[in-house]
C-alpha cells in the first residue's frame, strides 16, 4: 500500500463529500491535489525535521561533516547521496525538508544538492513503472541518467562555492544547532528531549511551510486546469528545439515521476521522440515552479538560479542523448 494512502482518503472525503466538488472535474482535480500534497508535505516536514533534531542531538555532527569533507572520496559521497535520492519516494517539494535537514546536520551543500536533484527524478516506484512500459534496458539507462545529473550537478555546484547564498535565516538556524550539538550533548534519553526536538522541528517547519502552501497552490491550479494536449501539440511541432522547449514548458507544471510517466508514454505513443518526452518528464518533476517557490525560502537567488540552470542543462543533454541513442 502507498504510505501516503491515508492522505489520499482524507483528500477524497474533503473534496468530493464535504465540499461536494464533482470527481474528475477541473476544480475537483485541483482541490484534491492541493489537499493531498499539503497534508503529505506538512507531515513529512514535521517528521523529518523532528528526526533530524534527534539525530543532531545524539550524533557527533562535526565528525560526520569532517568524514564527508576531509577524506578523499573521489566523488563517492555524491554517488551515495544520489543513490539515497533514488531510494526515497519523494517528489521535488517533498525532498526539500530532508535537504534542509542534511544541511543543518553539517552535510556539504554540493552533496545535499546531489540528493535534492536525484530524489524527484528517479525513485523505486518510477523504476517499476518504467520497466513495465519501456523494458529493463531503457530503465537502466534512465536510472543512470538521473543519478548522473544528480552526481555531476552536485559536483559542479560544489565547485561554485555557493554556500553563502543559503538563506540567512536557515544559516543562523544551522549555526545555532551546530553550536548546541558541539557543547551540549546529553547521550542519555530524557522526556524533556521530546519537547526540545519537537520545538526545533516545528520551528523550522513553520518557517518554510508558507512557501509550501504557495507552491502547492500554484501546482494544483496547473495540475487541474492545464490540458495535456497543449504540451503534446507544442512538442511535436518544435523540430530540433523540441528538447529545450519540452524542458521549458514543463517548468510551470508540478507532479511526481509516477504521475507524469503515463503522460510521457502517451507523448511517445503520439510520435514525440523518446528523449524529448523524457526531458519533459524530468523537467516536470525536477524543475517545477512550485519547487522554486519553496526553495526560495532556503536559497538566495544566485544559488537558486545556479541550481535550476545546472539541472536544466543536464536534462536537455539527457534528452538529446536518448534521441540520438534511440534513433
Amino acid at each position: 500500500m502507498d504510505i501516503f494512502y491515508p492522505f489520499e482518503l482524507i483528500a477524497n472525503v474533503l473534496t468530493y463529500q464535504i465540499l461536494g466538488i464533482g470527481e474528475g472535474s477541473y476544480l475537483g482535480n485541483a482541490v484534491h491535489f492541493f489537499i493531498y500534497d499539503t497534508l503529505k508535505i506538512f507531515v513529512l516536514l514535521l517528521i523529518i525535521n523532528y528526526l533530524m533534531a534527534a539525530i543532531r542531538h545524539y550524533l557527533p555532527v562535526e565528525s560526520i561533516r569532517d568524514f564527508l569533507t576531509k577524506r578523499k572520496w573521489y566523488g563517492l559521497d555524491y554517488v551515495l547521496a544520489a543513490l539515497f535520492g533514488v531510494l526515497t519516494p519523494f517528489c521535488s517539494c517533498s525532498s526539500i525538508p530532508l535537504f534542509v535537514g542534511f544541511l543543518s546536520a553539517g552535510v556539504p551543500l554540493g552533496v545535499a544538492l546531489s540528493f535534492l536533484i536525484t530524489s524527484p527524478l528517479v525513485n523505486e516506484a518510477s523504476i517499476a513503472i518504467f520497466i513495465g512500459l519501456f523494458g529493463l534496458k531503457i530503465t537502466a539507462l534512465y536510472v543512470l541518467a538521473g543519478m548522473g545529473v544528480g552526481v555531476i550537478g552536485g559536483m559542479v555546484l560544489s565547485r561554485l562555492r555557493l554556500e553563502r547564498f543559503i538563506d540567512d535565516e536557515i544559516r543562523n538556524i544551522i549555526a545555532q544547532r551546530k553550536v548546541s550539538t558541539s557543547y551540549v550533548r546529553a547521550k542519555k534519553f530524557s522526556p524533556a528531549l521530546i519537547g526540545q526536538f519537537w520545538h526545533e522541528g516545528w520551528d523550522l517547519t513553520r518557517k518554510i511551510f508558507g512557501y509550501v502552501l504557495l507552491g502547492v497552490g500554484i501546482g494544483s491550479l496547473i495540475h487541474g486546469f492545464v490540458p495535456t494536449g497543449f504540451f503534446e501539440s507544442s512538442l511535436k511541432g518544435s523540430g530540433v528545439w523540441a528538447v529545450p522547449v519540452a524542458t521549458l514548458i514543463a517548468i510551470p507544471l508540478y507532479s511526481n515521476a509516477v504521475g507524469v510517466i503515463p503522460i510521457m508514454q502517451a507523448l511517445v505513443a503520439k510520435g514525440v521522440p523518446f528523449g524529448t518526452a523524457l526531458a519533459f518528464m524530468m523537467a516536470t518533476v525536477g524543475l517545477s515552479l512550485p519547487e522554486a517557490l519553496i526553495l526560495k525560502k532556503v536559497m538566495k537567488l544566485p544559488l537558486l538560479i545556479s541550481f535550476f540552470s545546472i539541472v536544466a542543462i543536464g536534462i536537455i543533454f539527457i534528452g538529446y542523448s536518448f534521441n540520438a541513442f534511440m534513433r
